[in-house]
C-alpha cells in the first residue's frame, strides 16, 4: 500500500459511521467463519454415512482441531490486536515486525505439534475419549490432520492479521476458496476413491493447502498493510511473550474448547458410540450457528482496537454497544430456527440410528435456548481483547468451556446420565453470560473515563 491508501485506510477506520463500518468488516467474516463452519460440518455429514463409529471419530478428532486452532487463534489474534493499535498509532513498521515474528511462531509451534502427533497418534486417540469401535477410524482420520497441522496453523494467522488491519475480504477469499474445495473433494475422496474417513482428513488437509497460498500471495503482493518477511522476525523474547498475553483470551477459549471436547467425548463414551456422535454432530451444528456470532464480533473487532490505538473511546464504546444489540437479535433468530428444524436437522446426519436421534434432538433444542446469550458474551470477550485487557478476557474467555462447563461435564452424568451430558453447555452459557453482564459493565464504564480524561 502507498501513502495515499494507508491514509483512507485511516480514515475510513477512525471516521466512517461505527454501524456501517462493523457491518461492512462483519459480512466477510461472518461468510468466512460460515463457510469454515459449514465444511467442518460436512466433514461431520459425509462421514456419518459411513456408520455411527465413524461419526463419533469426527468428534474424537474434532479436539486435535481445537488444539490447532488454538495456536493459530492465540497468535493470530494476539499479534493482530497489536498490529492493529500499532497501525492505528502510524507505527507500520512496528505492525510489520509483531506479523512476522507471529508468523514464525506459529510456525514453529505447529511443526512441533504435528511430529508429536504423528509419533503418539493411536495413544492420543485413546486419551481423547476413542473407543475400540471408533479408534480405527479416528487413527485414519488425525493422520492426514496431523500432516496439514503447519498450514492450517499459519492460515488461521494470516487470516487474523487481515481481519485485524480491516481487510478482513481477503481473508474471505482464502478462506472460502479452501472451505468450497473441501465440501467439494470430501464425497470424492470418501466414496468415488474409497478413503473413507481419511478421505474426509485428505480433503481438509490439502483445502488447507489452497487457503495458505492465497493468504499468503495477499501479503507476498503487498495487499496487506503489513510486510511479512525474515529480517523482520524480532529476536527480542518480549514481543513473543506480548504476543502470547495479547492472545491469551484466544488461547484460554480455544484450549479450553479442546479440553471441553474431551470431557465431553470421555462422559458421552460411558453410554455408547451413539452418544459420542449425537454430541458430535450436536457440537458442529452449534459451532455453524455460533459462527455468524463469531464472525460479526471479529468485524467488530478491528474498529476497536483501531480506534482505541487512535485514542477515539467514544468509537470504540459506539462499536461495542451496536455488536452486542444486533448480535443478540442475530443469534436468537438463528436459535429460533435451529430450535424448530431440530428434528429435520439431526435427520439429515444420521436419521438410520434412533438412539442417535433421540439424544441429538433435545441436546440441539436445549443448547439454542441458551445461544441468544452469546451476542453480549463474545463482543465483551473481543472487545477487552481488542483493546488490550487481557487479564478480565482471559477470565471471561475460560468462564463458558472451562470454569463452568468442565466441571458440569465431570459432575453432571453421574447423577442425571445422558440428561446431564445435554445439559452441561446450556448450564454453562447461562452461568457465562451473568459473569459476561459484569465485565461487559465495567468495560463500558472505563470506557467514558478514558474519554473523559482525553477531553480533559
Amino acid at each position: 500500500m502507498d501513502g495515499k491508501e494507508r491514509q483512507d485506510h485511516f480514515r475510513k477506520m477512525t471516521e466512517k459511521p461505527v454501524g456501517s463500518l462493523v457491518s461492512r468488516l462483519a459480512v466477510p467474516t461472518i461468510i468466512s467463519m460460515m463457510v469454515s463452519a459449514i465444511y467442518n460440518t460436512a466433514d461431520t455429514f459425509f462421514v456419518a454415512q459411513l456408520g455411527t463409529s465413524a461419526a463419533g471419530a469426527v468428534g474424537i478428532v474434532f479436539s486435535i482441531m481445537a488444539i490447532i486452532q488454538a495456536i493459530g487463534f492465540t497468535i493470530g489474534m494476539g499479534a493482530g490486536s497489536i498490529l492493529s493499535r500499532e497501525l492505528g498509532a502510524k507505527r507500520d513498521e512496528d505492525a510489520s515486525v509483531t506479523g512476522s515474528s507471529g508468523f514464525a511462531l506459529a510456525l514453529v509451534l505447529s511443526i512441533l505439534l504435528a511430529v508429536v502427533g504423528t509419533l503418539f497418534r493411536p495413544a492420543i486417540m485413546r486419551l481423547l475419549g476413542a473407543t475400540e469401535t471408533i479408534l480405527p477410524y479416528a487413527e485414519a482420520y488425525a493422520t492426514y490432520i496431523f500432516l496439514g497441522c503447519p498450514v492450517m496453523c499459519c492460515s488461521f494467522v494470516m487470516n487474523n492479521y487481515l481481519r485485524a488491519e480491516g481487510k478482513a475480504f481477503y481473508g474471505m477469499i482464502g478462506i472460502t476458496a479452501g472451505g468450497i474445495l473441501n465440501i467439494v473433494l470430501d464425497p470424492l475422496f470418501i466414496f468415488t476413491f474409497g478413503f473413507g474417513t481419511a478421505g474426509a482428513a485428505m480433503a481438509t488437509a490439502l483445502s488447507q493447502l489452497v487457503s495458505f497460498c492465497i493468504l499468503l500471495s495477499f501479503f507476498l503482493r503487498g495487499r496487506s498493510s503489513i510486510r511479512l518477511s525474515f529480517r523482520r522476525i524480532s529476536a527480542r523474547p518480549s514481543l513473543y511473550l506480548r504476543i502470547i498475553v495479547t492472545g491469551l483470551p484466544t488461547l484460554a477459549r480455544q484450549g479450553l474448547s479442546s479440553i471441553a471436547s474431551v470431557a465431553l467425548n470421555v462422559a458421552a463414551s460411558g453410554f455408547g458410540d451413539a452418544a459420542v456422535a449425537a454430541m458430535s454432530i450436536v457440537g458442529r451444528i452449534n459451532m455453524l450457528a455460533f459462527s455468524v456470532m463469531l464472525g460479526f464480533g471479529q468485524g467488530y473487532q478491528p474498529v476497536a482496537s483501531f480506534n482505541y490505538g487512535a485514542k477515539r473511546f467514544d468509537r470504540v464504546r459506539e462499536a461495542t454497544a451496536f455488536t452486542a444489540i444486533v448480535g443478540t437479535i442475530i443469534m436468537a433468530v438463528t436459535a429460533l430456527l435451529c430450535f424448530i428444524l431440530a428434528p429435520w436437522i439431526i435427520a439429515a446426519f444420521i436419521s438410520s440410528d434412533p438412539a442417535v436421534m433421540r439424544l441429538g434432538i433435545p441436546a440441539l433444542r436445549l443448547q439454542m435456548l441458551m445461544m441468544p446469550l452469546t451476542g453480549l458474551q463474545t463482543v465483551t470477550n473481543m472487545g477487552l481483547q481488542s483493546t488490550g485487557r487481557s487479564m478480565p478476557a482471559t477470565i471471561l474467555s475460560m468462564a463458558r468451556q472451562g470454569i463452568f462447563f468442565i466441571p458440569l461435564i465431570l459432575v453432571l452424568p453421574r447423577f442425571m446420565g445422558e440428561t446431564g451430558v445435554i445439559a452441561a453447555q446450556p448450564a454453562s452459557d447461562a452461568l457465562s453470560f451473568l459473569l459476561a453482564v459484569f465485565f461487559f459493565i465495567a468495560f463500558v464504564r472505563d470506557l467514558r473515563r478514558l474519554d473523559r480524561e482525553k477531553a480533559d
